[in-house]
């Protein structure tokens, strides 16, 4: 790469964000760590410096449009014009829906929604001049399929869908050189399962199988070098999930309804006094990382990662098996 990019990521103090900020600086690049916990991105910021990169971390919170605003503003001033934005930042209530108040579902939907929808205008306010970037939106199975204790998530995720797809459409009609794309994340072993607001009777899980936040981390930096691409799907199950639910979605309906409550909670009870980030961060004071409790049950590597990115040369692979079958069948 002949110059380093500057590259924001949102939610970066943990998860998702927090592994991919770390993928982006050991490529070189320069990093915009916007999340709201303190001593997160205060932890963010010495592994990307640690790379030999260089970090602006700064406190936001993405549900604000203007301070999204005065963030990007920041970061041009700092590092320079942005070249890539990834957003991850999220918040989510686990429950069922009849338990989740009125505000806590909008706080939920003006993060996961709205906050990718703030932070993807500032973006465009300086990328489409130049005629130039790529925005990454770190998106879920659950933009495709909802299911149970997590209906606050999933309308966002599914919200989200529907707009980057609009979006994508009205680039592609300016032949605009900025280009949008989304990635579909399975279960990853991230820390929101230690500090999501929950009312599970035990203490939440990702739903198996799980992945950790590298296999996540390194699609979104491949789908911010190849961002032409509409989307990519990460992990087996995603891909299965995908698929099923567009051919039988009644029948996985009944499936959920049956498996959903319990797949979603480990054995041990919901600790007392866990935190919750939903109304303030988490981290104020302790860095919760990348990585939530779930490491010996995670997968560190995905194949199907691989045959989301190169579906070009699958389809060249089997036109090529079909071809010497036809002539095996033929001689």
């Amino acid at each position: 790469m002949s110059s380093p990019r500057v590259v924001v990521v949102t939610g970066a103090s943990g998860g998702i964000g927090r592994a991919s900020a770390r993928a982006f600086a050991r490529r070189g690049d320069h990093l915009a760590l916007l999340a709201r916990g303190e001593a997160g991105l205060e932890a963010a910021a010495k592994e990307v410096e640690a790379a030999g990169s260089r970090a602006l971390a700064v406190s936001v919170d993405t549900a604000d449009a203007d301070a999204v605003e005065a963030a990007a503003q920041r970061v041009e001033d700092e590092l320079g014009p942005i070249d890539v934005w990834v957003n991850v930042a999220f918040t989510s209530v686990f429950a069922p829906f009849t338990e989740i108040e009125a505000e806590e579902f909008k706080r939920v939907t003006e993060v996961t929604y709205l906050g990718y929808v703030n932070a993807t205008r500032s973006a465009l306010k300086r990328m489409l001049p130049r005629d130039r970037g790529a925005i990454v939106q770190v998106g879920s199975t659950l933009a495709y399929r909802g299911i149970p204790l997590q209906s606050a998530y999933c309308g966002a995720k599914h919200a989200l869908q529907g707009w980057h797809e609009s979006l994508r459409c009205e680039l592609l009609h300016e032949r605009s050189n900025v280009h949008v794309t989304m990635v579909q994340m399975p279960a990853v072993n991230t820390p929101q399962f230690d500090w999501v607001l929950s009312r599970l009777p035990h203490h939440a899980q990702p739903v198996p199988p799980i992945y950790q936040p590298e296999v996540a981390a390194d699609a979104v930096v491949y789908a911010a070098d190849h961002p032409k691409r509409r989307e990519y799907w990460v992990g087996e199950t995603t891909a299965a999930t995908l698929l099923v639910n567009a051919v039988a979605p009644g029948l996985l309906d009944r499936y959920l309804a049956r498996t959903g409550f319990k797949s979603q909670q480990t054995d041990q009870p919901r600790p007392p006094g866990q935190p919750a980030n939903l109304w303030k961060p988490a981290d104020v004071d302790r860095d919760f990382g990348a990585h939530g409790d779930f490491d010996e049950k995670s997968h560190a590597r995905s194949p199907q990662v691989w045959a989301s990115q190169h579906h070009g040369v699958l389809a060249a692979a089997g036109a090529v098996a079909a071809a010497a079958l036809m002539i095996r069948r033929r001689s």
